[in-house]
């Protein structure tokens, strides 16, 4: 009887061992399966905040790269818009320099073409006469030469005059009367020249001429006979002589000596 009842006893306390263990061990699976749950569950939502608030940030951040990207290429683009008005406003000076050069090398070659195209004027088309300047003592000469040819001729440097015979030498130049261009006459214009025949003292040594040669040996040769503006002739000294270059007006200064 002790014996079943022992027996008995085994069995009730194995069986309740038994179920307790079980019950012990799905109570462990089950708790750590609901523990597990919320704590995925949190990392998952930490991670998914964390992850969030990094992402909001990286777009703003990468939203403000793209705006001031934006500036930038706007700028850029300003900057070469810019550069490229600069280059092309350089351009536009560079074609106007270009054209401005241009029109005035295209103007100085045509001078020069006319000047060399225009014939020398000669002792044939012209009509050379003088007269006397300022009052007594009458020291100075104007020469006169008219283009009487009927067409452009151009008058080179200056006339070489014989006041008395060849052996006494031609009336020399002053340096200061020679123009800076070319001088061309048109047809029924004058060209003219100041000569000095003496300097008009009581006791200065002249002579009497009414009559004289001009030659315009620049002009390939030619000579006119010049007479004397008055009867009594012109009193010319072979020391204090001098002559100007061919001008198209006598000027102040460079004609003066």
């Amino acid at each position: 009887m002790r014996t079943y009842r022992n027996r008995t006893a085994v069995l009730v306390s194995a069986a309740t061992a038994a179920l307790a263990l079980s019950l012990t061990a799905c109570g462990g699976d089950d708790g750590g399966t609901k523990s597990a749950g919320p704590t995925d569950r949190t990392a998952s939502a930490a991670s998914s905040t964390s992850t969030t608030p990094v992402a909001r940030s990286g777009d703003k951040e990468q939203g403000g790269e793209t705006q001031s990207g934006g500036e930038g290429a706007a700028e850029q683009s300003g900057g070469k818009s810019q550069g490229q008005g600069a280059s092309q406003q350089g351009g536009g000076q560079g074609e106007s320099a270009q054209s401005g050069s241009g029109s005035g090398s295209g103007s100085g070659s045509g001078t020069k073409a006319t000047t060399a195209g225009t014939p020398l004027c000669t002792a044939k088309g012209l009509k050379i006469t003088a007269e006397r300047q300022d009052g007594p003592p009458y020291t100075h000469l104007t020469l006169s030469a008219k283009n009487t040819s009927g067409a452009s001729c151009e008058m080179k440097e200056y006339p070489h005059i014989h006041f008395l015979d060849n052996a006494r030498g031609i009336v020399p130049p002053v340096a200061k009367s020679k123009p800076a261009s070319p001088v061309v006459l048109e047809p029924g214009q004058s060209a003219y020249v100041a000569v000095r025949m003496s300097e008009g003292g009581r006791k200065e040594n002249t002579e009497t001429v009414k009559e004289f040669t001009v030659t315009l040996k620049a002009n390939g040769g030619g000579m006119a006979v010049v007479k004397s503006p008055v009867a009594e002739g012109l009193s010319v000294n072979p020391q204090k002589w001098a002559t100007g270059y061919w001008t198209t007006e006598l000027r102040n200064g460079a004609d003066e000596f």
